[in-house]
């Protein structure tokens, strides 16, 4: 394995030419299954009842200090995300080939914090999100008092470049099809601006971009959007 904080890019050639040729989906009472912990997935993780949360910068910025702790501290190699208002897209691994136990635990400490400021920080929303993070907590016990994210993560394993590049710019054009942003590396919150101008408000672990054929519009028709 390569550490996310090494200098050295990973030789991702190798990398994808490892992995499983099918992706099959394996369904839980919660959703999709992990098989191989060692493998890059597409995640996304979900605020209960759609609750618009991330509207607001404070916690959006509760995301990201998040990820740079679990880069830092958990094994995590991050090579795209977003943070939509309701909801985050993430391409992640674990150095530590435990992907699982660092999803659960990043979304456990992530759904303490931010609950911690919704309660004590000026929220003019705060009673109705409450509320909300309670009715969902009664129908599982798991919970003692609020439950703030869904359950389940629907992870998808990256078998393939090509299936990587897909998932990459589906992330990147989520805040042009919401009309946020014209131009997907305009919008701060996600690693567009990482890829498009080598800098973003997060480092991440930068996949060289695929060489592009010029002859052929649809391979280029989704850079115009970067």
């Amino acid at each position: 394995m390569y550490c996310p904080c090494s200098a050295k890019s990973p030789d991702f050639e190798v990398v994808f030419s490892s992995l499983r040729l099918t992706n099959k989906k394996m369904n839980n009472k919660e959703g999709y299954l992990i098989r191989d912990q060692s493998r890059p997935h597409f995640i996304t993780a979900t605020v209960v009842d759609w609750v618009d949360v991330f509207s607001r910068k404070p916690y959006k910025d509760c995301i990201i200090e998040s990820l740079e702790y679990c880069i830092k501290n958990k094994g995590m190699i991050l090579y795209g995300y977003v943070i939509m208002s309701n909801h985050i897209h993430l391409i992640i691994q674990s150095e530590n080939n435990k992907l699982s136990d660092l999803i659960r635990d990043f979304k456990k400490f992530t759904a303490k914090n931010i609950l911690n400021k919704i309660e004590t920080e000026p929220e003019s929303r705060a009673d109705w999100m409450l509320k909300r993070f309670e009715f969902a907590c009664k129908s599982n016990s798991r919970n003692k008092k609020y439950q703030f994210w869904q359950y389940g993560n629907h992870p998808e394993e990256i078998f393939s470049e090509k299936f990587f590049w897909s998932k990459l710019d589906y992330i990147h054009l989520n805040p042009v099809r919401a009309g946020i942003v014209l131009t997907a590396s305009h919008y701060v919150y996600s690693s567009a601006s990482n890829y498009v101008n080598a800098h973003g408000i997060i480092e991440i672990t930068k996949v060289d971009n695929p060489i592009i054929d010029v002859l052929k519009p649809q391979s280029i028709s989704s850079i115009n959007n970067c």
